[in-house]
């Protein structure tokens, strides 16, 4: 199929301008609602519609492009490809956009390969992927799989302005839901945001599992005092006991990978109080970011947690209480599109591995509800989120070819 890499990556330059921010690298941020998002949505629009696609837009602002190809059942269940436009602040060019403009490619190249194929294709934008502004991520893809009820999504509130006064102003308020589970099969590209396929010089890495997920929220309450008159034995500092919870966690999440290498335990934030230079700390707020695609390891880290916290009660003479606002279970791939994906870059000449996803994609929720499949391609050092990221155009174009032969195969029957 006559991928163009120089087709695509125009495509992604000039999202790329949408949003940019100055400095080194090629950054951007692109938050839900934003004029930069109402930018980025309407140059997808444009090459949508130059492409012959029909658009619609449903009410959360999911955009789909859709090409019925001459001989193909209107009526059949379509395959649907894509991601998301949306970045977090000051983020990289390729996560997302790569797997909303591979799948446009992907469509033109089999329509100018005037490819036989049976059901329509759809090319797809979900809105707030990465959770920026309105919830906590994933939200036009939880929509979509009735996760989330329409109602619930668009009365997410950001300092007083909810995710439908925000659509409503960009104009990317439409009307319906997006159903995914009238989808035949659901794939999505999208960057790997670490080092596994660079390591291997592998440009396209089929997912096995999108690993599962538990946050918790965690507050360790001492006695605030002051620095310099309150001696050392009979402080109950809070922050100092939250530190022994951190390495912990740590050291919890490290002995966890002698039985799966995946398992990963990670603080991220805390919020300590008074967080003043010369007052012992008397309360910090935790939370914790436990991940692996064995759930049973991420119980066990949980547990560990919460032993720390019992010990820090008993030797610190602090007080803590523990929550588990939210978490996913581990997610699998669809054993057919694994394949179609393998088989793909098989007859591509393109070399594809087998590997896991230890980031929530969309796809978590569509798994839900239609066949689905994850593809990666090579990020440089790993690195996302930052405008660092980077993703060589040969590889965006490698790992398009590869999609593009798998909405080929599914969409054949």
């Amino acid at each position: 199929m006559p991928i163009r890499e120089a087709r695509l990556r125009d495509d992604l330059e000039a999202n790329a301008a949408l949003g940019a921010v100055e400095g080194p690298g090629h950054g951007r941020t692109v938050l839900t609602g934003t004029d930069a998002d109402r930018a980025a949505r309407d140059q997808f629009v444009d090459r949508l519609e130059d492409a012959g696609l029909a658009v619609r837009v449903d009410a959360v602002g999911n955009v789909v492009g859709r090409w019925t190809p001459d001989g193909a059942d209107p009526n059949a269940a379509p395959v649907a490809a894509g991601s998301h436009l949306d970045s977090v602040p000051e983020g990289g060019i390729f996560d997302g956009p790569l797997g909303v403009y591979a799948a446009l490619e992907a469509v033109r190249a089999l329509r100018e390969d005037d490819a036989d194929l049976a059901r329509p294709v759809e090319v797809v934008s979900l809105t707030e992927e990465e959770g920026q502004r309105f919830g906590g991520g994933l939200v036009g893809s939880s929509v979509a799989s009735g996760d989330t009820s329409l109602e619930a999504a668009l009365s997410l509130d950001d300092d007083g302005e909810t995710l439908e006064e925000a659509l409503a102003a960009i104009g990317y308020h439409g009307e319906g839901r997006l159903d995914a589970s009238e989808w035949d099969a659901w794939v999505e590209l999208h960057v790997e945001q670490g080092t596994r396929l660079e390591a291997a010089a592998v440009p396209a890495g089929v997912v096995t599992s999108i690993t599962g997920l538990a946050r918790c929220s965690v507050t360790v309450t001492g006695e605030a005092n002051h620095a310099g008159t309150t001696p050392m034995g009979e402080r109950a500092d809070a922050l100092a006991a939250a530190s022994e919870f951190v390495l912990d966690v740590e050291r919890a999440a490290e002995a966890r990978t002698e039985v799966s290498e995946s398992a990963v335990g990670t603080v991220g934030h805390l919020d300590v109080a008074p967080n003043a230079p010369n007052v012992i700390s008397g309360r910090v707020e935790v939370t914790v970011d436990v991940r692996d695609v064995d759930y049973d390891s991420v119980e066990a880290i949980v547990a560990a947690a919460r032993d720390s916290l019992d010990r820090l009660e008993r030797e610190r003479g602090v007080e803590t209480t523990f929550e588990r606002p939210w978490e996913r279970r581990p997610v699998p791939m669809d054993d057919r599109v694994r394949e179609a994906f393998h088989d793909a870059g098989a007859a591509r000449g393109v070399t594809t591995t087998d590997l896991h996803s230890g980031a929530a994609h969309d796809t978590m929720h569509l798994a839900n509800v239609t066949d689905a499949g994850l593809l990666f391609a090579p990020s440089r050092d790993g690195v996302s989120h930052n405008p660092r990221e980077w993703t060589d155009w040969s590889d965006c174009a490698a790992a398009t070819e590869v999609l593009a032969g798998a909405i080929a195969d599914l969409a054949a029957d």
